[in-house]
């Protein structure tokens, strides 16, 4: 079994097996990115990796995930832009007791009331 050998964020340069690194490549744009569990400090690491990379990391034996962007990107978009007075509406609404009956009642939307 082949040794991989990467940079944690806290500990530096890591030894690791190939069983415990993962790459993982978006279906749609093929962009790769591969990620670990630091065996020093037990931080999940994530890194983007380059086509080269990733072909070498599963050349050696790292198992592949391909996954796909969520079909909510390819929904057409109705309305305007969030504001940040909205997101501030929507804070200040959480924080109130009653915020979730509001929601079920059908208040309507967050800063209207």
């Amino acid at each position: 079994m082949a040794t991989v050998r990467a940079s944690c964020p806290t500990c530096g340069d890591v030894e690791m097996t190939t069983r415990e690194v993962q790459v993982q490549v978006c279906t749609a744009t093929e962009q790769g990115t591969y990620s670990f569990v630091c065996p020093r400090c037990h931080l999940i690491v994530n890194k983007p990796a380059e086509r080269r990379v990733v072909d070498l990391l599963v050349a050696a034996g790292v198992r592949q995930v391909n996954w796909d962007l969520p079909a909510e990107l390819s929904e057409p978009k109705v309305g305007p832009p969030i504001t940040y007075d909205d997101l501030l509406a929507f804070h200040f609404e959480l924080e109130s007791d009653d915020w979730l009956d509001n929601v079920i009642a059908g208040g309507g939307p967050i800063g209207s009331r």
